[in-house]
């Protein structure tokens, strides 16, 4: 089973900490590391590996459902610009990384935040200390989620 793929069984038996919310196409949960304060994911629910995959009609519900958690993740976290990513390199099962972005995020690399969040390093992005507390955690997902409800309007 791929990594995501667990990810949502934990969801689909109440064991995932970070999940936020089930849409109709995915699920919207609250990335493990946030040195990008915000940082979230939203994991399609079918194992495909690319989002043309999806019959139209799945595809353009994920890519609409996928904005609409990029808006509420964006005002959730006051966000000056979301960098939305599909890459699928290292988890080759549809999912979709969503960073806030402010001023000087990545200025002490001397590009004063002016590019993608893959120039910070790596190692220093998924560190230990980048890990949010479980209280943090939980007030990370009650502002996501009452953006989320608003968009959604539940």
């Amino acid at each position: 089973m791929c990594l995501i793929c667990e990810r949502i069984n934990q969801i689909k038996h109440h064991s995932n900490p970070a999940f936020v919310k089930e849409m109709q196409t995915g699920y919207v949960v609250i990335g493990d590391h946030q040195h990008f304060y915000g940082y979230t994911l939203f994991l399609c629910k079918k194992h495909v590996t690319e989002c043309f995959q999806l019959d139209k009609n799945e595809r353009m519900t994920f890519l609409y459902e996928m904005s609409l958690a990029a808006q509420a993740v964006s005002q959730a976290f006051q966000a000056e610009k979301m960098n939305i990513e599909m890459l699928g390199n290292g988890d080759s099962h549809l999912h979709v990384h969503l960073f806030p972005r402010k001023s000087g995020d990545l200025e002490e690399y001397g590009n004063h935040g002016r590019g993608p969040v893959w120039w910070y390093p790596w190692e220093k992005m998924i560190h230990d200390d980048s890990c949010p507390t479980p209280a943090e955690m939980e007030a990370m997902k009650e502002k996501l989620l009452h953006e989320l409800n608003q968009l959604t309007n539940i």
